[in-house]
Parts: C-alpha cells; sequence; structure tokens
C-alpha cells in the first residue's frame, strides 16, 4: 500500500466485481486488502446486484489480491470475474477530487478536502481531510451515519472515547472536536494509523488524539484505557458480530457504542449478536442502504443490603 506521502502513483487500474448483496461484505474484504479506498455501488435498478470497486497500482499485490478473491469466492459461494481498467493516475485524482466536495454532515460537521480554499465556518465544525486518501472522508453513508449518531449522544459527555478501526481518523476527530476529550484511534492497518494521526495534526487536535497500530480488542493500548464511554465501531458486519462480546466487555456501565459498516439488510443479525452480550439499541439511523446502530450498556442497579 502506497505511503500517505504519496500523493498517486504514475499508472493506476480500477478493479472490480459485480455481486448479489449477499457477497458484497466477502468481496469488499477481498478489493480491501490492496486497495485503500473501496466503493460499492448498485449495479441494477432492483437492487439486487453491486458493484464493488478499488484503485491501486497497476500490478501491485497481485498474488495477495488473487489470495483474497478465492478467499471471497469460498466464503460466499459466489464467482465473480474481476474487472480491470486502466486509470490515468493525474485523470483519476482530478475526479477524486471532483467528487469530494465540501460537504456538511448533520447539524454540526462540514468535511472538507485539502484542495479545496481554506474557508471559515462559524456555526460548524470544520474537518479538513486530503481527498488524494480520503477513505473515510465523510461521503460514505456509514461516515455519514457515525457523525449524525455522534451529535445524538453527545449530551452525555463522554469522557473515554474509542475509535476502532479509524480509518482517517474522522470520527475520532469529531468526538475529540466536539466533546474537547482525548480519543483513543486504533487501527490494524499501519497506513491508516499515519493517516489519521497526519489528519489529527492538519487539524489541530493533535494533541487529543492518541493513534495505535493494533489488531481490534487485542491491542494492549485498549486494555489499558478501558472501559470507554464512547465506542465506534465503523468496520464491517460480521466482524462486528465476532466482537461484541469483548466489546461489551470494555464498555463502561452507560455506556454508548456507535456501530456502522453495515447494510440494512444486515442490521438484525449484528443486533441479535450484542443483544445477547447484554447491550440495548437506543436508535438506528439510515444512509441510502447502510444503517447505524446506537447501543448501550445498561447501567446495573446498586443492590440494597439490610
Amino acid at each position: 500500500m502506497a505511503p500517505p506521502t504519496r500523493r498517486h502513483a504514475t499508472s493506476l487500474e480500477t478493479i472490480s466485481v459485480t455481486v448479489p448483496e449477499a457477497a458484497v461484505e466477502a468481496y469488499e474484504n477481498a478489493i480491501g486488502s490492496v486497495c485503500a479506498t473501496v466503493g460499492i455501488f448498485e449495479a441494477n435498478p432492483e437492487g439486487t446486484l453491486w458493484r464493488v470497486e478499488g484503485v491501486k497500482d497497476t500490478g501491485h499485490r497481485e498474488d495477495e489480491l488473487t489470495a483474497s478473491l478465492v478467499l471471497a469466492e469460498l466464503t460466499s459461494g459466489v464467482t465473480a470475474p474481476l474487472e480491470r481498467t486502466s486509470t490515468e493516475a493525474e485523470g483519476w485524482l482530478a475526479r477524486t477530487y471532483e467528487a469530494f466536495p465540501e460537504q456538511e454532515v448533520g447539524r454540526r460537521f462540514v468535511v472538507r478536502g485539502t484542495h479545496l480554499p481554506d474557508s471559515k465556518n462559524a456555526t460548524r465544525i470544520v474537518l479538513t481531510l486530503d481527498a488524494g486518501v480520503a477513505f473515510g472522508s465523510g461521503e460514505h453513508g456509514s461516515t455519514r451515519g457515525c457523525l449524525r449518531a455522534l451529535e445524538r449522544v453527545a449530551y452525555r459527555r463522554p469522557r473515554r472515547i474509542l475509535d476502532l478501526g479509524c480509518g482517517t481518523g474522522i470520527l475520532a476527530m469529531a468526538a475529540a472536536a466536539l466533546l474537547h476529550q482525548k480519543v483513543l484511534a486504533v487501527d490494524i492497518e499501519p497506513w491508516s494509523v499515519r493517516v489519521a494521526a497526519q489528519n489529527a495534526k492538519r487539524n489541530q487536535l493533535g494533541r487529543l488524539l492518541t493513534c495505535r497500530l493494533g489488531n481490534g480488542w487485542q491491542t494492549p493500548a485498549i486494555w489499558k484505557a478501558a472501559p470507554f464511554d464512547l465506542v465506534f465501531a465503523n468496520i464491517l458486519a460480521r466482524p462486528l458480530c465476532l466482537m461484541a462480546k469483548d466489546l461489551a466487555r470494555y464498555l463502561a456501565p452507560g455506556g454508548t457504542v456507535i456501530l456502522a459498516g453495515l447494510l440494512r439488510t444486515q442490521v438484525r443479525m449484528v443486533l441479535a449478536a450484542h443483544r445477547r452480550q447484554g447491550l440495548v439499541l437506543e436508535q438506528e439511523l439510515t444512509e441510502g442502504e447502510w444503517a447505524t446502530l446506537i447501543l448501550r450498556r445498561p447501567v446495573l442497579p446498586v443492590r440494597k443490603t439490610a
């Protein structure tokens, strides 16, 4: 994966597959293993087929891509031919800029690219990201849902905050800027950790964000900082289900979790996994086909002694 200081490659290609909804997650993981940015788009009017695509250096990490596609086929039971299109580097970056205008999200946030002229906004918190590496830049339904969810739970004034699978750090930065609290941002991808740290510095939030490399709940930095009053987990549906037990373990009584990265059709599965751990659904937000869940760990009543 290209380091964050490298704005574009000299030769790029767009790789894509078209699959039914049930196979989206498996192929998103496969393409995401070699592409910094993965897009998911409806491929037919009925919404039964989806195109999963990403952009990468031509010929880069081919063995890893092949293995990931084989795994996606085995886990989903769907065979999807890989399509490749040559993409001019400068043209791709220009299209990325064009597709990343300033975006108002919810009532409190503005997400803008570094390619746009500086502008002040007296009524909203401005989060500035580099469109050249802006996976998780606020245009995706799951990211927008998380920002809206943050606005709805901010009145609780959480103090111990975790962004698990932080990507660019946009959610961690939003929480730090809105709540004026320190946030731990963790990702399994070294490139993401570096980008998140750079974005925090760019937005004058470096003193509030701690960015760490880690493998989910196995990360020592998470153990030391737990329990958490607020957790963001904008990942994927199945990993969320697998991590539900650990999430409940490290969430403080009365703590809130914002879950995202799941399609509306996957809500029941994700919700069931977390309800089994005692978490309670407070609200479900939707952005197109994407859902965001706000759950809370109940505060256990204090037993009175005679």
